[in-house]
């Protein structure tokens, strides 16, 4: 306020760029470009792509894979095992999630991709060679541990683009799941087992006749081998400098109270980056945010665990009795409809419904649907798989609807600093849950199978019904006084 109580005019300011500084240089490219940037998208979602591919590709084989490595007693063990397999990657994941969330804050958003990357190439393979379930489980293990991606390329997506394109970006990340779902399941489906299925091209006696469920794994990492050298012309968003305070430049207009220029300094320079870990945890409108990711991610990854399992088992415990290649062309139909819902029709319905409508419409339309699952047991033919496709196909679209939405909310609840420890502690309790939902579902499916005449409901139908108890859990946490940020 002037003496006269009239206000002053507010200061006027210029950021200072830093020429050696990668992150600047990248943001003055934004400030200048107003368009898409499709080619960063690109390698974001090849990156993307190439390890979430490990995830997907397991889930048509798993059961025969078990199976083959003679750990299962009895038939109706082959669930129980199975969800170990899948829930190692996760609890690696969890480990090491925080870690790698802090080392791109501090090196940089591309190291960490390139590492990651580097990662799949490796332990991808190594699973694909294994001759025992204890070297299955390590490699996968493994493989978690030093795949840090997740957290890190979720921030980049939101700082390698314009603000109004940040719905894109992180619906390419999430875009990747879709196309893995596609690639993925086909790669695993039609590709193992490839001597018995393709005896005029493979051998018995071949690399590829000995471990049956190594083709897939290979084509896996050559694909992963081509994103790192894409990795090479990434840009590199993280500001590494350590004067990133706005220098004013203009000429003062009028007076401003010391109290006051701290303010403004302080917010425009991203104060943020000062902030620990533990202050984060009290960021509310962060944490319902993980949260409901937490709670549907593990619903998520039960379902694709359990779906795979139940579509491959035997008619006598309510199975559809589905071959992998059945199960790959499901995953892969379901996963390119996902595709190109996420690219075309979502980032318009969140710019004119927001997120959170969609999100509880798809909580719940899912519930619904999932209630129907264990009466397509009573299916066969052309009916079955007409209607097994449309039903996955559906349950994907809502998945990745409620996917979208809590990643969006994560990366506008905290500033750029925090981005990398942001999704850091996201990626570590998702996976948390998602480490506990295969072997749960696992646990679950196997003890469905052994009581497929319960007291008053068939195993398979508690088993979906425990489902839905998640989902619904999950849709109550997007209610107040839970859920505290201003709904769009």
């Amino acid at each position: 306020m002037t003496g006269d109580g009239q206000q002053a005019p507010l200061l006027r300011v210029t950021k200072v760029y830093h020429e050696r500084c990668p992150g600047c240089r990248q943001e003055r490219k934004i400030l200048a470009d107003h368009r898409i940037p499709y080619t960063e998208f690109l390698y974001i979602w090849i990156t993307c792509l190439c390890a979430a591919l490990p995830i997907q590709s397991l889930f048509p084989y798993l059961y025969f894979m078990i199976r083959d490595l003679k750990v299962a007693k009895q038939e109706q063990d082959i669930g129980f095992y199975a969800g170990f397999v899948g829930a190692t990657y996760f609890l690696g994941r969890t480990i090491t999630a925080v870690p790698w969330g802090m080392f791109a804050d501090k090196y940089g958003r591309k190291p960490c991709i390139v590492i990651s990357i580097l990662s799949v190439i490796v332990f991808n393979t190594l699973f694909g060679l294994s001759t025992t379930y204890w070297m299955a489980i390590v490699t996968r293990g493994l493989l978690g541990l030093l795949c840090g991606i997740l957290g890190p390329i979720k921030a980049y997506a939101s700082e390698v683009c314009r603000k109004e394109h940040q719905a894109l970006g992180i619906s390419l990340v999430t875009s990747s799941r879709a196309i893995a779902l596609v690639v993925g399941p086909a790669i695993g489906g039609f590709l193992a087992q490839p001597a018995k299925r393709y005896p005029n091209i493979f051998s018995e006696e071949s690399i590829f006749g000995r471990f049956p469920y190594f083709l897939p794994c290979f084509v896996i990492s050559v694909l992963a081998a081509g994103a790192c050298v894409a990795c090479i012309w990434l840009p590199e968003t993280l500001h590494m400098h350590h004067d990133d305070k706005v220098e004013t430049i203009n000429t003062i207009e009028a007076q401003v109270a010391d109290s006051s220029l701290e303010d403004m300094e302080d917010k425009q320079s991203g104060s943020g980056r000062m902030t620990s870990t533990k202050s984060l945890l009290k960021n509310w409108q962060l944490m319902s945010a993980v949260t409901l990711y937490c709670v549907f991610s593990l619903h998520d990854t039960a379902y694709l665990e359990i779906f795979s399992l139940w579509a491959v088992s035997s008619r006598k415990y309510r199975g559809l009795n589905f071959t992998s290649q059945d199960v790959g062309t499901v995953l892969a139909i379901s996963g390119l409809g996902v595709l190109v819902f996420q690219l075309t029709i979502y980032p318009f319905l969140a710019k004119y419904a927001g997120l959170i409508k969609p999100f509880r419409s798809a909580a719940v339309l899912s519930i619904l649907l999932l209630a129907t699952y264990p009466f397509m047991a009573n299916l066969y033919g052309m009916e079955l798989k007409v209607l097994i496709n449309i039903a996955s196909l559906l349950k994907n679209v809502f998945a990745a609807t409620i996917t979208i939405a809590c990643n969006i909310l994560q990366n506008t609840a905290v500033a750029q600093e925090q981005r990398g420890v942001a999704n850091g502690i996201s990626v570590t309790l998702m996976s948390i849950f998602k480490a506990v939902a295969p072997a749960a579902a696992g646990i679950l499916f196997s003890w469905a199978q052994k009581n497929t005449t319960g007291l008053f409901l068939p195993g398979d139908q508690i088993l979906f019904w425990l489902l839905n108890m998640v989902s619904i859990i999950g849709l109550s946490l997007t209610f107040r006084p839970f859920f505290s940020m201003r709904v769009q």
